[in-house]
């Protein structure tokens, strides 16, 4: 167990003992004995094991009691810092049935990240298992650790392994019981001012729309077999692979890998091994796919697949055909979900027609403009909500102005979600993307904000300013203009000192694509920063409109001259 593993978990309930969830869910004070087996499955597909609910259930409680041995009780904090393990699934549940707020962060964020998470949310429990040691030890918190490869500096004072932690441990642990409103998760989202929101969730809330969302958008029965690809360092991961799933007592895949190894069939090997009849994924991995072509999904049999669906960002045309006719056989409708970190409801719900959506129950969308105008018939502008529902977040962690500001002010009534649509004539509502600075990489929401800040911390750098440009895998990746501090030569070098500056201060995953130098920044008389025109040069779009606001349009000019063709 100190050796890092990459695994796959599918946890298994057959027909007619959904009712049997009770065992493992930790709002029920009854645990019931399940027979049924589950697999987990390493990455290599040699490895494997079987894993039933009963033992699921043991585990949680084993590590539930033993969070309460090392002090912590319903409303502490704990943070969890994991890769796709099933020990990731333990400690989320264990804290829900102690009343313990679990705060996830997903396993690709630099320590860096993680540790600015861990403060805001005041955790004093730490369950990791990398080398994080150097920018988060204080004396208050304890690290558990599950494995690790890397030297991590070991204080016996409050570092443990888990096998230590666990042994002897009980597997009998009564759940606490918990109001409506407790909370039960914080979960961190980009924001545009670069420092993310701590997104609180309930209790009830966010448990009963999980269940509602994962039964009646992905149409579950009890012979089906589902799999959603996402991590559950994400809304997505805790939502559609941990608790909508066990609520319903879904027979469900838990995957800790990428899409191509260790070969580009990987997929479709596991949709046919365990007859996979709901696929869950992001368009990111469709497009992934689709440069191997169609001989891979050729080696499988994939005709248990019953429902498509997508979720983290728009889908582009190319791959929502694919999907349908390559993947689904043109026989399985395409379900392409909008939602948010914030509002956990399937806010719309697709026809099997590409990227073209109706509200879900429930849902009262609107669209206003730039005045906060409700606009009716076909129109495009902001897409708001007018009332919310039970799985809506209670608040930004510690934080009230700013949910209020974030999410109500600008259009007072209504719940403002950040994201653009167009609603045709025919009444279907089609998402455009974000309207405000932030960008969409592979499905993960990411603030300029935050990455500019992280490029500006280099000391050879005086502004920077990051927008997204399209991608064919990713969707949208990050195009950086930098200018530098007077006599600083841009080489690569720099190039390479920025990207790596990013990924330490951020993640991997927001390492930028294209850094264009940029002598000068388009900016109006006021100072503001055109983001618009910055956009339409990353993406070589010369019809730049009106730009009579620019105090020196000159700037257009070079920065044209000097964009980036292919990526740095």
């Amino acid at each position: 167990s100190k050796m890092a593993i990459k695994v796959i978990l599918v946890l298994v309930c057959s027909r007619g003992q959904h009712t049997l969830l009770k065992a493992m869910n930790p709002l029920f004070p009854n645990g019931l004995i399940l027979i049924n087996v589950s697999f987990r499955e390493g990455n290599s597909p040699d490895h494997h094991q079987n894993i039933t609910y009963n033992q699921l259930l043991r585990s949680v409680c084993r590590c539930a009691n033993a969070l309460k041995l090392l002090g912590v009780k319903k409303g502490d904090r704990v943070a969890i810092y994991l890769p796709m393990i099933p020990e990731l699934v333990y400690t989320m549940l264990a804290c829900a049935r102690i009343g313990a707020v679990h705060s996830i962060v997903f396993a690709g964020f630099s320590s860096e990240s993680l540790c600015e998470r861990i403060m805001d949310a005041q955790c004093n429990i730490l369950v990791t298992a990398g080398n994080i040691k150097c920018f988060i030890k204080l004396e208050v918190w304890i690290c558990v650790f599950f494995y690790t490869d890397c030297m991590t500096p070991w204080d016996e004072s409050c570092d443990i392994w888990w096998d230590d932690l666990m042994d002897g441990v009980s597997d009998e642990c009564e759940p606490e019981w918990m109001d409506s409103e407790d909370p039960l998760f914080i979960l961190y989202t980009s924001g545009s001012t670069g420092k993310p929101k701590g997104v609180l969730h309930t209790v009830t809330g966010y448990m009963l729309y999980t269940s509602l969302t994962f039964k009646y958008v992905f149409d579950y029965h009890h012979d089906d077999v589902y799999w959603c690809t996402a991590d559950i360092g994400w809304i997505t991961g805790h939502s559609y692979i941990t608790y909508g799933p066990l609520a319903n007592g879904a027979t469900s895949v838990l995957f800790e890998g990428v899409p191509v190894y260790p070969h580009v069939g990987r997929l479709w090997e596991i949709i046919e091994k365990y007859g996979v009849s709901k696929f869950y994924t992001a368009p990111t991995a469709i497009r992934l796919l689709m440069k191997y072509g169609r001989e891979p999904l050729q080696r499988y049999d994939l005709s248990s697949l019953r429902v498509l669906g997508t979720v983290g960002e728009p889908i582009n045309p190319e791959a929502w055909l694919w999907y349908y006719e390559v993947v689904g056989q043109q026989r399985c409708p395409v379900i392409d979900t909008f939602w948010q970190t914030e509002t956990v409801k399937h806010l719309q719900l697709s026809k099997p027609i590409m990227n073209k959506t109706c509200p879900f129950f429930g849902v009262q969308p609107a669209v206003l403009n730039e005045h906060g105008e409700e606009l009716e018939g076909e129109a495009e502008g902001y897409l708001v909500f007018r009332k919310p529902w039970p799985g809506i977040m209670r608040g930004v962690y510690g934080n009230q102005e700013r949910f209020e500001s974030t999410y109500f002010r600008k259009f007072p009534g209504f719940y403002v979600t950040g994201d653009g649509c167009r609603r045709d004539k025919d009444g279907y509502y089609w998402i455009t993307g974000r309207i405000d600075d932030m960008l969409n990489v592979s499905g993960h929401l990411l603030s300029t904000a935050e990455v500019e800040a992280a490029l500006t911390e280099h000391p050879s750098v005086a502004e920077a300013a990051v927008v997204s440009r399209p991608h064919a895998v990713k969707g949208e990746c990050l195009y950086c203009f930098v200018t530098l501090k007077d006599h600083k030569e841009f080489n690569r070098t720099l190039m390479d000192e920025l990207k790596r500056k990013v990924r330490e201060k951020i993640g991997p995953i927001a390492t930028p694509d294209f850094i264009q130098n940029a002598p000068g920044l388009p900016k109006t008389r006021s100072g503001k920063i055109m983001r618009r025109v910055l956009r339409q040069i990353a993406r070589n779009e010369k019809d730049l409109g009106d730009l009579s606001t620019l105090a020196d349009p000159k700037v257009v000019e070079v920065l044209f001259s000097q964009r980036c063709e292919a990526a740095a």
